[in-house]
């Protein structure tokens, strides 16, 4: 470093220029090394380095600082946004998709956001697919990490108590969560592979969890190793999508190769009827990332997705999900966060990311 450049940096506090290079990692000690440490023109950081830490010490008030500290607080910024736009995608993605729950595919065209269907819901209402996500990151929010007794109690919560809904009451509840909820086991048969775990995992990928953590949370209901796959794939493929990966690229990277995950490497050049938009779960994740892959905007893609039809309100969930990571919460469309009922609940359950 040059001592033009050492003297052209003043702390941002202070003002002081009596600042130091932070030398990070484990240097070879020489001479010039010591008398730069004697005079103050060095500090040493410490052997574990971050990638985000400070450049800079100030000799006078303590204070360090530097680029790498900026992109640290800006990465920090930008994934407490898409934590944002993930809960509320989700959430939008889901209150379309309600009033065209089990309607068949052509047969109806959401636009906009409107109430009425199966369960004649006001228009902005979110189903269960989203109250499990909200006490999924509620919990997270409470314990600050993964804690899977706490995370069941929500849940139950929710299926008996009615908490995280817009009304105060549960009006849709899948077989295998019921049975899973009442029995405290999660249910891990063939025919336990439905989309009610996938629907409520997203909050998980933003505190870096393990494989077996992510497991861990899809089985409180559904254990079989098709779905807790299935969550951890999607779970991976968020992490990438928030950091700014492209779709294809994060479907290459966390897709296997193989075995019953394989199709997904295939879905940018499938065209739309060979998309299935039922309940079991790879189905769901497989239509929600073809939405992703084949449209260029938030509303585009939750739109995409409710129009498959069948498990519309899972199916858009999902994909909501996924758009919010991809695009951010700005670009969800205005009048839908306004129609949106049950905010309140989803802003009591955002968490800070410090990580």
């Amino acid at each position: 470093m040059s001592k033009e450049a050492h003297a052209a940096t003043e702390c941002p506090k202070c003002g002081s220029a009596n600042i130091a290079k932070i030398l990070w990692g484990m240097p070879a000690m020489s001479k010039e090394l010591e008398r730069s440490l004697e005079e103050g023109h060095i500090i040493l950081g410490g052997c574990c380095v971050t990638g985000f830490d400070p450049d800079w010490h100030c000799n006078e008030c303590g204070c360090e600082f530097g680029d790498r500290v900026d992109a640290y607080e800006a990465c920090l910024e930008s994934r407490q946004e898409k934590l944002k736009g993930v809960i509320y995608g989700a959430a939008v993605g889901d209150a379309l998709g309600v009033p065209c729950e089990f309607m068949e595919r052509d047969s109806f065209e959401c636009v906009d956001m409107v109430g009425g269907g199966s369960h004649n819901m006001p228009a902005g209402t979110f189903s269960d697919d989203t109250s499990m996500l909200i006490a999924t990151c509620d919990s997270i929010k409470q314990c600050g990490k993964i804690d899977i007794e706490d995370m069941r109690e929500r849940f139950k919560a929710w299926m008996c108590d009615g908490k995280y809904t817009p009304d105060g009451r549960m009006f849709d509840i899948g077989d295998t969560t019921d049975h899973a909820l009442e029995s405290g086991i999660g249910q891990a048969g063939e025919r336990d592979n439905g989309n009610g775990s996938l629907m409520r995992i997203a909050p998980v990928a933003f505190i870096r969890p393990s494989d077996d953590e992510v497991r861990s949370v899809s089985a409180i209901t559904h254990a079989h190793w098709i779905s807790t796959e299935a969550c951890l794939v999607l779970v991976r493929l968020l992490d990438d999508l928030i950091y700014g990966e492209y779709p294809e690229d994060a479907i290459n990277a966390n897709v296997p190769d193989s075995g019953r995950f394989a199709f997904l490497r295939e879905l940018e050049d499938m065209p739309r009827d060979e998309i299935r938009s039922s309940g079991f779960v790879l189905d769901t994740l497989g239509a929600a990332l073809w939405c992703l892959l084949h449209t260029h905007s938030f509303r585009d893609c939750v739109l995409t997705a409710v129009n498959l039809g069948d498990d519309s309100d899972t199916t858009a969930c999902v994909a909501g999900a996924l758009a919010g990571a991809r695009y951010g919460y700005d670009t969800i469309p205005q009048e839908w966060i306004d129609a949106l009922r049950g905010k309140e609940q989803i802003e009591d359950c955002l968490f800070d990311i410090v990580f």
